[in-house]
């Protein structure tokens, strides 16, 4: 056997490996962090100055509550010592566990999600300042986070939230869209090579 047979023979017994990537090709470039970080930012300011203009308006009023669009759309005071739907209720150092646990878990998707998808750099910034946003509340109101949107139609009301809550759904949401909206790379190889 030569030499060039060998390497073949070889070759064929060995399955393919996928070349590996050095860690600073994998780091989000400059235009994926001013997404990222502007939106976590500017998501977290957002929703620490509605709640605090809100409650602040509402705090004078009479009835504790505004009609915005009649029959649809108010704003009310509400506390929510829970989660969404008021799940775990009462548990304020179980729900700030979680808040910086799933910080971490996003902030490194983040910078190892690289620079292809700016849809999940966006949807992970609005994640980011949802979680902040309820987190703040949860650290320096008690355990309790201030809700204020209360969306009805006649006696039927969805849970009241705030622009945190949007934040987090919009995030997730485009997440969801996005996963099933983009190719990956090695579906794209394959199909390739067929």
């Amino acid at each position: 056997m030569t030499e060039t047979e060998t390497e073949e023979s070889s070759a064929q017994q060995r399955p393919e490996q996928a070349p590996v990537k050095p860690l600073s090709g994998v780091m989000p470039d400059l235009k994926a962090h001013l997404i990222f970080w502007s939106l976590a930012m500017g998501g977290l300011l957002l929703d620490v100055w509605s709640k605090k203009a809100v409650f602040d308006w509402l705090g004078r009023e009479q009835s504790h509550n505004v009609s915005i669009i009649d029959g649809l759309l108010r704003f009310i005071i509400a506390l929510n010592d829970g989660a969404a739907f008021s799940t775990f209720s009462g548990k304020a150092y179980l729900l700030t566990a979680i808040s910086v646990v799933a910080l971490l878990v996003v902030f490194g998707v983040f910078l190892f999600s690289g620079t292809q998808y700016r849809s999940i750099h966006i949807a992970l910034g609005l994640f980011t300042g949802g979680i902040c946003g309820n987190l703040y509340d949860r650290i320096f109101n008690d355990g309790l986070v201030r809700d204020f949107i209360d969306v009805y139609y006649r006696d039927k009301h969805w849970p009241t939230f705030n622009v945190a809550d949007s934040l987090l759904c919009i995030g997730v949401g485009l997440l969801i869209v996005s996963t099933f909206l983009t190719e990956k790379p090695s579906q794209k190889h394959a199909q390739q090579r067929k």
